[in-house]
């Protein structure tokens, strides 16, 4: 088997290209490229992989031409320089190390409260260039003064432990922190304008999105008690840069402190020059063991996705285990099948899918099999979609996807079922995986049924009435095309049946056509798999 192929497009440690090697991973180290687009472009077809830090840029032209390329790993928490849309799209995995630099990036938001509290590089500053100005560097304790801590996740709680350790009392302003993890940690969970009132010194530690854009502006600002110190080590764009300066130069905020920045890397920005300002170049996860972690990081996960499935701290698909991912398998393919027959016999716009459960496939990742329905269901009205864009590709075109998990309710170890809602109709598919790991259809519409998906296959929904088969298997015995299974099902005697026949070679249109004329047929439509 050929090894998978990963490149390293930016500056990583060589402890990193060393475990690709180790784990039979062929890896091309060039820390600079991510410098070079127009290379990078050229060459990133050849690739399974790309590792990479914040140099590279990995965007939707760039991608384009990443025609082999299955993961994208970038070591750090930010994704900001990759186009996870254009990423999505194409079906590529996207991860980051959220926990690499954690403790690193904690720290550097302890020392800017301490470099602030007590002035540090402007009293560096003075006292070098030859001044001695004792009586103007004017500090203040951090004992027993209010931190405000907007984030309380990852990081945000490492810098809460820490700041409780310097006998700070600590207020936490985060949607998703629970009462009870809050009691866990040591911190008073509050609303944001209760924060904004009571802290003496506030630090970000939240993502950026749309909600959190500009969340400390002219008017947060405003809520805040005169005095204030600000400090930010965690994206720009949290922070409306010049309401920040404007409170400076009224002394409503007494300093802040700014590790990123809207616009990077920052040659020129408003806070620059500010006496009561401290800036430092996004060094929240420089530091030597920062570097190493998510390095090596990087490379163990890249590695479990390109060897054996596993996806940890994925961005854009549900994390699965290396115990996980054989299991997985056979049932991913399955739902994608089930998904795919559905989508065919689809011939007008989806309301609702609902994907049913029931016995051991409902204890596994079932986030992972849904996007494998999705992928079928929607691949043949689409085109190019995958496991990875489709559930976007769902929610953008406003379906309904329901998930139920049930017991075992049927006579199958594990069996899933998909509904599918039209503007017309309703319709259901179900299906297995037996011990030789191969997926099977059990279920059409309620009628019971035992077939293995072929690469080529005829639908017909029928009345059960005599002489349909004969006429049937005749029509194809004409055109030459030759039958390799044929599966019956039916409600009861006379009522509605289907027949689902596997053949060799493509289904022709005319012949179609024909078996569609008679006069038992309902439905004729020819699948591929």
């Amino acid at each position: 088997m050929t090894k998978p192929k990963v490149l390293i497009s930016d500056a990583l440690s060589p402890a990193a290209v060393q475990i690709f090697k180790d784990r039979g991973v062929e890896v091309d180290f060039q820390p600079n490229l991510g410098k070079d687009k127009d290379k990078l472009a050229e060459i990133i077809g050849n690739y399974d992989g790309l590792a990479i830090r914040s140099a590279t840029k990995a965007t939707a032209k760039i991608l384009e031409k990443a025609t082999n390329l299955k993961v994208i790993g970038r070591a750090g928490i930010g994704v900001d320089n990759v186009e996870i849309p254009a990423a999505t799209a194409k079906g590529i995995i996207v991860m980051n190390t959220p926990f690499g630099n954690s403790i690193t990036t904690a720290e550097h938001a302890i020392t800017l409260m301490l470099a602030l509290a007590r002035e540090i590089p402007q009293a560096d500053a003075s006292t070098q260039a030859g001044k001695w100005e004792k009586n103007r560097f004017m500090g203040v304790e951090i004992t027993g003064k209010v931190l405000g801590v907007v984030g309380c996740g990852n990081i945000g709680s490492i810098v809460a432990d820490r700041a409780l350790g310097l006998r700070m009392k600590v207020i936490a302003f985060d949607p998703f922190l629970s009462p009870e993890r809050a009691k866990d940690i040591g911190v008073e969970k509050v609303e944001l304008d209760d924060l904004l009132k009571r802290a003496d010194f506030i630090t970000l530690h939240t993502p950026l999105t749309e909600k959190t854009k500009n969340i400390i502006d002219a008017a947060a600002i405003a809520k805040m008690k005169k005095g204030v110190r600000l400090i930010n080590c965690a994206r720009g764009g949290l922070v409306d840069e010049q309401a920040v300066v404007d409170a400076l130069n009224s002394k409503h905020i007494a300093g802040a402190a700014f590790d990123v920045f809207v616009e990077e890397p920052a040659a020129k920005n408003v806070l620059f020059g500010h006496p009561n300002v401290i800036c430092t170049p996004h060094l929240g996860a420089s530091t030597t063991e920062a570097q190493e972690n998510v390095a090596l990081q990087v490379a163990e996960q890249m590695s479990d996705y390109l060897l054996t499935g596993a996806i940890s701290n994925a961005v854009n698909f549900p994390s699965i285990t290396a115990e996980e991912a054989p299991k997985l398998k056979p049932f991913i393919a399955l739902a994608e099948k089930l998904g795919s027959f559905a989508g065919q016999l689809t011939e007008s716009g989806i309301l609702k899918v609902e994907i049913t459960y029931e016995g051991h496939v409902a204890e596994m990742k079932i986030k992972a099999i849904t996007s494998a329905v999705l992928s079928g269901l929607l691949r043949p009205m689409l085109g190019e979609v995958n496991v990875v864009s489709a559930p976007v590709v769902a929610k953008e075109r406003g379906m309904v996807v329901d998930e139920i998990v049930r017991a075992a309710q049927s006579d199958y170890e594990s069996l899933i079922t998909v509904t599918v809602a039209t503007e017309r109709q309703e319709r259901s598919v179900s299906g297995t995986v037996y011990h030789d790991g191969k997926p099977r259809l059990v279920d059409v519409k309620g009628i019971r049924v035992d077939a293995e998906f072929g690469k080529s296959m005829i639908y017909v929904t029928n009345e059960d009435k005599p002489g349909f088969i004969g006429q049937f298997a005749s029509l194809l015995g004409d055109a030459k095309i030759n039958i390799a299974t044929f599966h019956l099902g039916r409600v009861a005697p006379g009522s509605d049946a289907i027949a689902l026949v596997e053949v060799d070679g493509a289904v022709p249109a005319d012949l179609l056509a024909k078996v569609q004329a008679l006069p038992q047929v309902k439905q004729a439509k020819a699948l591929t798999f």
